[in-house]
């Protein structure tokens, strides 16, 4: 659980901005002759299976964190505990980017659609006062599609945290709590994915695995109803303005 939580964490702190910045920049910004193939490449990066972005990050991301990313981040900020200990690329850190990189494309893909959502008389009547293409989008835009846009990021979590593939390929797999970000540690789908094959026999291991399945669906049933309650009441919203 302790993997689960550290990971998510990072990869929404990483994909949050990035993911918000793709969509407005799709949905307000962006020439007519970039947007469509914008859209089209966010639409294609989320279709890309998970296996495919773990085979990726051991092969590629693992080396490049290894060499480069983790040991700076040792070498200046290693007073900090958790950006301290040795460094193989294997861990807590190189999981949760790849698990940015892959939710990146689905949060911008929800967050297009809300912000597309919003009434075109919003933007006319900052436009209208005096506001700028910026001020529109940040006092106009943002604010009426901020309860979408929150929905997309809890969407966006409970599909981090139940990533099994990707994360049990660069996570290192070893039964460990550390403030370190760099030292391997383990998820509640990687830990399923590696030690189901191993419970022959042995009822109690089976049910402990069974009862950490039971604790991600209710963290992931839980996420996914929030956002769900949260899409209901920006579309409740939207509907009562249209009518007044």
């Amino acid at each position: 659980m302790y993997g689960s939580v550290v990971t998510t964490l990072i990869a929404l702190i990483f994909a949050v901005p990035i993911s918000l910045g793709i969509a407005l920049f799709q949905s307000e910004l962006a020439p007519s002759r970039l947007r469509l193939p914008s859209i089209f490449l966010i639409e294609l990066l989320a279709a890309v299976p998970s296996v495919v972005y773990g085979l990726w990050g051991i092969l590629f991301l693992v080396p490049f964190m290894s060499n480069y990313v983790d040991p700076g981040l040792v070498g200046s900020l290693g007073f900090i505990p958790i950006f301290s200990g040795e460094t193989n690329g294997l861990g807590m850190f190189t999981a949760g980017v790849i698990l940015a990189i892959m939710i990146i494309p689905y949060g911008a893909a929800v967050m297009r659609e809300v912000i597309a959502a919003v009434p075109r008389a919003q933007r006319e009547a900052c436009i209208a006062l005096g506001g700028t293409q910026v001020e529109t989008v940040r006092m106009a835009v943002i604010p009426y599609a901020s309860t979408g846009i929150i929905a997309a990021i809890v969407l966006a979590m409970g599909r981090a945290i139940g990533e099994t593939m990707a994360v049990t390929m660069v996570i290192g797999n070893v039964a460990r709590i550390s403030p370190s970000l760099f030292l391997p540690s383990e998820t509640i789908p990687s830990v399923i994915a590696n030690e189901f094959t191993e419970v022959a026999g042995n009822n109690i291991y089976l049910a402990a695995l069974f009862e950490l399945g039971l604790i991600l669906f209710a963290i992931a049933f839980l996420m996914n109803l929030i956002g769900r309650v949260l899409i209901s009441k920006l579309a409740f919203q939207s509907g009562t303005s249209a009518h007044v």
